[in-house]
This record gives structure tokens, sequence and C-alpha cells, in this order.
């Protein structure tokens, strides 16, 4: 069974800041000087990742790293205040960048935010990248162990064989074995439960002290209304199972009760496949 690790963003992105940072800005002769404090006196989220960076053609500038389980409709104004907020503390300028984990299929993903006040406007463009489009050799050939953890969700990284050998790198690092935990999760995505256990070679249990199990759950917790409950156990039935899945809809729309709702959504992430979960609903 893996053993306890910090497996925050910041975390995953100082496994090799050099290659992370030419990943997000596409600039090749990017280097990472220092990992900043991204909290502020008004926001704080551990998601934020601040880097001071430089580039002989562009000096010395700050990268931004938002790491969303999905991408909402707050995130262009959000991106807006945190690029403000990092340009004010530390006085240079800022390239934000948007990582969105998992897909939405009902929200339109924005690359920058726009407002219009009695003729005067605010601009802020940021980069996204959603994690299903990065091709999954990226991971392999650039370096970037940060990645690892997400092969199951990369663009053609949903099968055991990516899977097994993105695990044994994982596994021959000190630092980057700690991670099995987040790749197993993401893994249980593309495959049955009961074959990640068999390849991790430990109790399927252990993925309740995954942060992103614990994100999933928080969605719906913190919104605390049936309709934003339903909408996150939709997305996740979509994000496992495929279109088919999405036939339980009715059925789970019928249940009120916000705990009963939550308990559905540990099924949904747990299920070993899409068969068994419309078993548990009989």
């Amino acid at each position: 069974m893996p053993k306890p690790a910090d497996t925050s963003t910041k975390k995953l992105i100082s496994l090799a800041p050099d290659n992370w940072v030419r990943w997000v800005t596409d600039i090749p002769d990017i280097k990472a000087q220092e990992i900043l404090s991204g909290e502020f006196q008004w926001i704080s989220r551990e998601s934020d990742v601040l880097i001071r960076v430089t580039s002989p053609e562009h000096g010395e500038f700050l990268v931004l790293n938002e790491v969303q389980l999905r991408y909402n409709s707050k995130m262009p104004r959000r991106m807006r205040c945190y690029a403000g907020l990092a340009e004010e503390k530390y006085q240079l300028p800022t390239y934000p960048v948007l990582i969105n984990i998992l897909p939405t299929s009902d929200v339109e993903i924005l690359t920058q935010f726009t407002s219009n006040v009695a003729g005067l406007t605010a601009t802020q463009d940021y980069r996204v990248i959603n994690l299903w489009e990065v091709d999954v050799n990226i991971p392999f050939q650039q370096s970037l162990p940060s990645l690892l953890p997400f092969v199951p969700i990369l663009k053609g990284g949903g099968n055991e064989s990516t899977i097994r050998e993105a695990l044994q790198i994982l596994r021959r690092d000190d630092d980057l074995n700690q991670l099995e935990t987040v790749l197993a999760f993401f893994a249980t995505f593309v495959l049955e439960s009961a074959l990640v256990q068999e390849i991790m070679r430990w109790d399927m249990a252990v993925l309740r002290e995954s942060p992103w199990y614990e994100e999933i759950l928080k969605e719906g917790e913190a919104r605390g209304r049936k309709e934003e409950m339903l909408s996150n156990i939709e997305m996740s039935l979509e994000a496992k199972f495929g279109n088919e899945a999405l036939e339980l809809m009715p059925q789970i729309s019928q249940v009120n009760d916000l705990e009963r709702l939550q308990d559905i959504l540990r099924t949904v992430v747990l299920a070993n496949n899409f068969e068994e979960l419309r078993q548990s609903f009989l």
C-alpha cells in the first residue's frame, strides 16, 4: 500500500519545474527560478502555484498555474483576479495558465475574461490546457513526472499497458512513488476497479485518501443543492462510463436526500464497471 504523500499541485510541479514551465508556456528557453507563495490576503487556494521564471527573450515574469478538477463559468474572472494580485504582490508581469483535468459537457471553456462598464473595458487573456486533449506521450518524452499520475485521462492513455508503464516509472523513484494513489484514482475512470486493484496490488479502499476523490465529493457537498449535486453525478457518470451511463440519471434525479446523492456519487467513482453500477440501482 502506498505511504501517505503530499500530492498537492505545488508538490507535483516542484518535481521538475523547468520542464513544467516549458510545457505550459511553450517557451523552449524558459527557466524556473523560484516557486513563490500563491497565497494572497483575500484569496488562497491549494490549486494555485506561482513560479518566478526568466527567459532571454521575455525577461523575468511569473507563471501562474491554476489546476481545476473541472472548468466552471467562474474561472475567467478568477484568472483575472489571480493575475492582478500576483502582479501587485511581486511587481512582475504574469503569464496565467488554467489546467482542466476532467471535461465538462455543459459549459464553454473560455480563454479570456472581458468586461465593459460605461465604455471602460477590462481584458485578461490566459492559456487553457485541457488534460484530455494532451497526448499521452508528452509526460514520457518530455520528462514531465508531474503529468504521470494523470496518464489514464490523457489522450491515448486509457489502456492497461500505458498505465502500467507510468506506474513503473513512479515506483522507481522515492519522490514519485507516493503519487500512485492519484494514478490509481484516475485509472478507475478508464479501467475496471478490479483490474486497477490488480495492477496496483493494494486494496482499492485506499482511493478514499486521494485528494482528487475528496475533491469530487466536495464539489457537491460545498454547493449543498440538489441540482448541483445531480450535475456533479451526471458529469462523473459521463466521464467514467460514457453516454450510456446517463440512462441512470432519470432514476437518480428522483432522489431528494443529499446524503443519499453523496452515496451515489461515491458509488459512481468506485464502481468496477457500468453493469455493476446499474445493478446497484435495481
